[in-house]
């Protein structure tokens, strides 16, 4: 009864396009839904994100849902995620990519999912790390532990978004590090971000898995910039 009232005198909008959701819609409406751009890179083999990390990193897997180009609906999205507290964005990707993925065989193989961390700072400044409900949304579909315990960062940086490859690879490389135990040994890690633009930071963090003896290391977003 009070929710019906909340929404009476507070109709929620849009996440993309802020027309008023109607009873039936979630964070998104249905032609929102529709326009949003799908990658279906779980049905690529030698994706661009497999190819983004040819030499980098030992992928096992890698994709995202979404394409992410410049004032279109998934930036939209994704600044309501991690500048406005709409945290049900992430909840709503976790919940849409985690049907799509539990179709992946190699899904199954997988035995911990981790997120990118935030450092403490930014965790205190935002309340939440944006990645989070994803991670758990898809956690409850595949039936994967989530573990924001073991990949922590060390140091606290500024935003890289303007920096160049080479610039942010350097800023990041030292930024992260693994509180393992002997029940991470030989085990499939699942990495989780946002946004992949270069893959600096997942390739931080993947190096940084990588230490655990026998790691393997696979890497699922929730959208790619897309040019």
């Amino acid at each position: 009864m009070l929710q019906h009232l909340l929404n009476l005198f507070f109709p929620k909008s849009c996440a993309g396009c802020y027309t008023i959701l109607l009873s039936d819609e979630k964070v998104i409406c249905t032609q929102c839904r529709h326009e949003i751009p799908l990658t279906n890179q779980h049905l690529i083999v030698d994706n661009e994100i497999m190819q983004k990390f040819y030499g980098r990193i030992p992928l096992e897997f890698g994709a995202a849902l979404l394409y992410f180009h410049k004032k279109g609906i998934v930036q939209e999205m994704i600044h309501l995620l991690k500048y406005k507290g709409h945290e049900e964005i992430s909840e709503l990707v976790g919940n849409w990519y985690g049907a799509i993925l539990k179709e992946v065989e190699l899904m199954k193989e997988v035995d911990f999912i981790i997120p990118v961390p935030l450092h403490k700072k930014r965790l205190k400044e935002r309340g939440y790390n944006q990645v989070e409900g994803f991670g758990k949304s898809l956690s409850s579909i595949l039936d994967i532990p989530y573990d924001d315990q073991l990949l922590f960062r060390k140091l606290h940086t500024k935003t890289q978004t303007k920096k160049d490859l080479l610039g942010r690879a350097d800023v990041i490389a030292t930024v992260f590090d693994v509180a393992a135990s002997q029940e991470h040994h030989n085990k499939h890690f699942l990495l989780i971000d946002d946004v992949i633009t270069t893959g600096s930071t997942l390739e931080a963090c993947s190096k940084a898995l990588l230490k655990i003896p026998g790691a393997k290391i696979s890497v699922v977003c929730m959208a790619m910039a897309h040019s």
